[in-house]
């Protein structure tokens, strides 16, 4: 679920800049990968900034790297707790990628954007550590529109939401982490 990000830096520079205020310069990576460099805002000091973070983390007991969390289940999971209650970040983004099976071994591949061409911000925790941050991204239960293509769907905050992401205890944001139905999205075969 959610495994390729779209990321065009210089339309998301704008962007974030006029929206929230904030400098933040990624790099364009139109099929960004777990692994990869992905830029997040983060609350520092009061202020939102750019943390770079690398998109997975490799908990010890896990075979596999992770790459998402259930957001209904992330103050539980040991795993995830703490990081949620004092690591929450956002990942600016102009999409994400989901394939579909279209019958027989064809599978295509979709872009799920903003119809208004603006950033979604989709909700992550990370892990700071001395030579750099961890990013696991969340996801949600789908919208209407969404679940013709998958099962979960990255957990978007909306824009005026977002103060409240960051401010606010780990048990009032209960209503955040999950979609309203009416939640636009741009589906589009890529």
């Amino acid at each position: 679920m959610c495994g390729r990000l779209s990321i065009d830096g210089l339309i998301l520079a704008q962007s974030v800049k006029q929206q929230l205020g904030v400098p933040f310069n990624p790099q364009t990576n139109l099929d960004l990968r777990p692994t990869e460099q992905v830029s997040t805002l983060v609350l520092s000091d009061g202020q939102l900034q750019q943390q770079d973070c690398t998109w997975g983390i490799k908990p010890a007991w896990s075979k596999s790297l992770l790459i998402n969390a259930q957001a209904e289940t992330v103050t539980e999971k040991k795993t995830f707790a703490a990081a949620f209650a004092k690591h929450r970040c956002l990942v600016p983004c102009s999409g994400w990628y989901e394939w579909r099976d279209e019958g027989g071994k064809r599978k295509q591949k979709y872009l799920f954007s903003n119809p208004d061409d603006q950033p979604l911000y989709m909700a992550g925790i990370f892990y700071p550590f001395d030579d750099g941050a961890q990013l696991v991204t969340l996801t949600t239960s789908p919208t209407e529109q969404c679940l013709a293509y998958h099962s979960r769907m990255p957990l978007i905050i909306d824009q005026a939401d977002i103060g409240f992401w960051f401010q606010s205890a780990p048990t009032m944001l209960d209503a955040l982490l999950r979609h309203p139905n009416g939640m636009p999205i741009s589906i589009q075969a890529s």
